[in-house]
């Protein structure tokens, strides 16, 4: 499979399959394709597809395929950002928030991912179901806005705002921690928690996180 990420601010992934190659989407990630490509619909099953349904993605998954020769498919992104692509191996997970996967070779395999500790769940903006990306092949994930990565050494942390955090390696661990106090929340404008990772790994933060333009969205249709 031969790949190219084209177009901004709202991205998509061309892919040019050999014949017998497949790729995996969700209902409805399709952008447009050559006539030859054929399209099943399957579960994978039932555990899978209730990771799936509790990581945020939907039951079932497409699964398209070239039949008679190569063929094309391409996927745009949902969101004004970026679309980043993945090696994923069997020694290279990623975790990404919900809502991130837009497809993959289908030697990828989707399941869902729960953080160890269950404050960072309840409050750490990424929310107690994530996603884990695994197996081996080209995977690519949305990003909302622009990306901007970072290498963290053994121990090394990063402090984060809700819902900046976009993807990360399987080896980095996640955590809450109070903004410090009832003033500094209320009129600091930071809320109660911040995310806190720590290494090491790598990990991918997201300058226009879609929860972040849904509450100016909605704030200022609460002001009219």
């Amino acid at each position: 499979m031969q790949y190219q990420i084209q177009g901004t601010p709202l991205p998509v992934v061309i892919c040019n399959l050999a014949p017998n190659e497949t790729m995996i989407c969700e209902s409805g990630s399709m952008s447009w394709m050559s006539p030859n490509m054929q399209l099943k619909t399957q579960a994978g099953g039932f555990g899978k597809a209730m990771g799936r349904m509790f990581s945020g993605e939907s039951l079932f998954l497409n699964h398209y395929t070239p039949v008679g020769g190569n063929g094309m498919i391409a996927f745009a992104s949902s969101f004004p950002g970026s679309i980043r692509a993945f090696q994923i191996t069997p020694q290279q997970s990623i975790i990404c928030q919900k809502s991130a996967f837009l497809a993959s070779e289908a030697t990828v395999e989707l399941s869902v991912h729960f953080q160890r500790k269950l404050g960072a769940g309840f409050f750490g903006g990424e929310g107690f179901i994530m996603q884990r990306l695994s197996g081996y092949g080209v995977a690519f994930i949305e990003i909302d806005g622009s990306a901007v990565e970072y290498d963290l050494a053994p121990g090394q942390q990063m402090v984060i705002d809700t819902g900046y955090l976009a993807a990360m390696s399987e080896t980095v661990q996640m955590d809450i921690v109070s903004t410090g106090g009832i003033k500094n929340a209320f009129f600091g404008g930071e809320g109660l928690f911040n995310t806190v990772v720590t290494g090491p790994g790598h990990i991918i933060l997201q300058t226009h996180p879609l929860s972040v333009v849904a509450g100016v969205i909605g704030g200022a249709f609460s002001k009219k």
